[in-house]
């Protein structure tokens, strides 16, 4: 059995490692950078169980977590109920998620393949634009509706 790994995604991360028995190895920040990611997860040996959240910038760090031969489990944060808790921080984020991860509990995402994200993305967008669109459109009406009183 290899090493878990957790990350918990923000403008730095914070990384927690820990071997089969849950001991903690590793309690780090690292900065966002691909080369740093693969090397600090390299550390927890072949086949790593790494888990993250399916946060802003899971993409890259899912692609280059896969790359490097981790099993990679993403967290939907709306199965991780962290609303409830008191205290929430970057490492105790990061040691709740190897928790899970370790007990089999991770409520987890799909992860799309970069092409099924690159559609996504655009669909999205497309929404956001028509979204305004519209709001513009009322605004116009709203205005046009006050001037013919």
């Amino acid at each position: 059995m290899g090493q878990y790994v957790a990350i918990d995604l923000r403008k730095r991360r914070s990384l927690v490692r820990a071997d089969e028995n849950g001991e903690r190895l590793e309690t780090i920040r690292i900065e966002n950078d691909p080369v740093t990611l693969a090397k600090v997860v390299a550390a927890a040996g072949d086949d790593p169980e790494v888990v993250l959240e399916a946060t802003c910038g899971w993409y890259w760090a899912t692609d280059v977590l896969a790359e490097i031969g981790a099993n990679v489990h993403l967290a939907h944060p709306l199965g991780l109920h962290w609303d409830n808790r008191r205290v929430k921080n970057d490492v105790r984020d990061a040691n709740a998620l190897l928790d899970m991860l370790r007990l089999d509990m991770v409520p987890e995402a799909w992860i799309a393949p970069p092409p099924v994200r690159e559609f996504r993305e655009i669909v999205r967008y497309r929404a956001k634009l028509v979204m305004l669109r519209t709001g513009l459109k009322s605004q116009v009406q709203g205005v046009l509706t006050k001037e013919r009183g």
